[in-house]
Formats: structure tokens, C-alpha cells, sequence
């Protein structure tokens, strides 16, 4: 990809993970049923150069499962009008969220570097898995779309888009 250096790097410190306090639990007005994907953060003034990317997975009927969910950055070519995933750096692999009945929202942050006077437009794509024993049971994905309410990471607060611009100066 000729827009983007080669490098993107995952922002681990401004990940919001299940473990902080009440990142887990799904925001009041939420959509459970259904796993969905928002961008929470588009290059903003405290996260330059960066998209976030937040998601929500319902639990199970019998709360066993372990569920997975795994992060990709997806940008769009105006050579071929096609989305394309970013390829260094723009993968989060299966990250554990944990088990049980409960809807929970998990995150990540990718720092994203166009080259100089050059923008790239960004989605996410969310895959999700739930797990018994190692096995995958049940599989899904979403892409980013706007109007989820995050619980946690969002800037400014209460942001939802579907995608993200990075321009470099």
C-alpha cells in the first residue's frame, strides 16, 4: 500500500480492555443481541494519527463459551474502489474477552501514518468467535458502523462513526 509507511503500530495504552472497571458491560440503551463494531476515535488532538475501534459480543445461554474477538484495520483504494486490510501493524489476532452471559465491549487503538500530504480513509472489521474447550462453536463479524454507544474509549465522548480519515500534514 503506497499511502501508509510501512509501519502501524497498536497503541497498547489506550486500549480498554474488560478488566477496567465497568469496561466490560454493555452501555444502557445497547444493542445486545447482536455483535456490532464502531470507530470511537478518529485522529483527535490526544490520539493523532490513530483509529479506534470498539465492539460489543453477547454472551451465551449457558455462559461456557469462551469468546474471542479479533481487530482489523481495513483501508480503502481508490485504484480499485476495493477495502483492503492494512498490512503491518493493523491486526490485532484473537484477543480472550472472557466467558459468561453478559454482553461485553472490548477495544483496540491503531496508530495509522500516511506518508506526508497524503490521507487514508479506514474502517474496522470485528471477527468474533465462541469457544468450548478450544473449538470453535460459533462464528461472526461485523464491520464499523456509527450510531453504537461505546462505554469506555471513546474521543470525544459519545463518538460513533463507520469510518475514519487519517490525513498527514
Amino acid at each position: 500500500m503506497r499511502l501508509l509507511r510501512r509501519r502501524a503500530v497498536i497503541i497498547t495504552g489506550l486500549c480498554v480492555g474488560v478488566g477496567a472497571a465497568g469496561a466490560g458491560h454493555a452501555a444502557a440503551g445497547a444493542d445486545t443481541s447482536r455483535p456490532w463494531a464502531t470507530v470511537n476515535v478518529c485522529d483527535t488532538r490526544d490520539h493523532p494519527d490513530t483509529i479506534g475501534i470498539r465492539a460489543s459480543m453477547p454472551g451465551s445461554r449457558s455462559g461456557r463459551e469462551e469468546r474471542y474477538m479479533r481487530f482489523v484495520v481495513q483501508y480503502f483504494s481508490r485504484a480499485d474502489d476495493r477495502w483492503h486490510r492494512v498490512a503491518a501493524g493493523g491486526d490485532s489476532g484473537y484477543l480472550s474477552i472472557g466467558d459468561g452471559r453478559k454482553t461485553h465491549q472490548f477495544g483496540r487503538s491503531f496508530r495509522i501514518e500516511p506518508k506526508r500530504g497524503q490521507s487514508v480513509l479506514l474502517r474496522g472489521r470485528v471477527f468474533f468467535q465462541w469457544r468450548v474447550k478450544g473449538e470453535v462453536v460459533r462464528r461472526a463479524s461485523a464491520r464499523t458502523r456509527k450510531g453504537h454507544r461505546s462505554n469506555a474509549g471513546d474521543d470525544p465522548r459519545g463518538y460513533s462513526a463507520s469510518t475514519c480519515t487519517i490525513s498527514a500534514g
